[in-house]
């Protein structure tokens, strides 16, 4: 399940195109839950993509410099040990 949360967002519908529309101070919030599938992967000359795919085939990317992808793998393994998730 893929859910999206757009503060203060709107679409204008023009000749068949959609264009943003007000001022632009817009954040998102996107979850997904039940991932069926995840891949790590180089991106570009100096990013970590890292991708996760639903059941129904939504999928989320997220690009991470080096040391940010290190972080996300030191919090796995302290989690890995200190946390009953991964019994």
């Amino acid at each position: 399940m893929l859910s999206i949360d757009i503060d203060q967002f709107m679409l204008e519908l023009k000749d068949g195109a959609f264009k943003s529309v007000g001022p632009s101070n817009k954040e998102a919030t996107i979850k997904m839950y039940d991932v069926d599938g995840v891949e790590v992967r180089e991106y570009g000359d100096k990013r970590v993509k890292i991708a996760f795919e639903d059941e129904q085939g939504s999928e989320i990317e997220v690009a991470l410099f080096p040391e940010q992808a290190k972080a996300v793998a030191s919090g796995l393994e302290l989690l890995e040990e200190e946390s009953e998730i991964f019994d």
